[in-house]
């Protein structure tokens, strides 16, 4: 689990166009102290914390049987591009999901 999430933060940074030096002046620590850490790193959650908000990203506690739902929404919100929104626009007015696709997401089943 620890090196899935170690591999997300090097996509989630990569996809943002930076580099590990970067990571020097978003949260205040050395090129090879974030290059460990994202190596074979074992955070504690506060630098976990700090990282994500170096990423413009949000920790989040998944419940399992809600992961797939996440990552679905996730994926197609990756497929649409901004020219490809502004022609479907009204299409996804009507579909509540793209309205609101966490709507009920984390509400329990009945």
């Amino acid at each position: 689990m620890m090196k899935s999430l170690l591999e997300q933060l090097k996509r989630r940074r990569l996809a943002l166009g930076l580099k590990q030096k970067d990571m020097m002046l978003r949260i205040g620590v050395s090129r090879q102290q974030y290059q460990q850490l994202e190596s074979k790193g074992n955070p504690r959650l506060n630098t976990l914390e700090l990282i994500a908000k170096g990423l413009k990203s949000e920790l989040m506690l998944i419940p399992t049987e809600k992961l797939n739902l996440v990552k679905e929404i996730l994926e197609n919100d990756a497929l649409v591009s901004p020219t490809s929104k502004n022609k479907t626009s009204k299409q996804s007015e009507e579909s509540s999901l793209a309205n609101d696709p966490w709507k009920n997401l984390l509400k329990d089943e009945e």
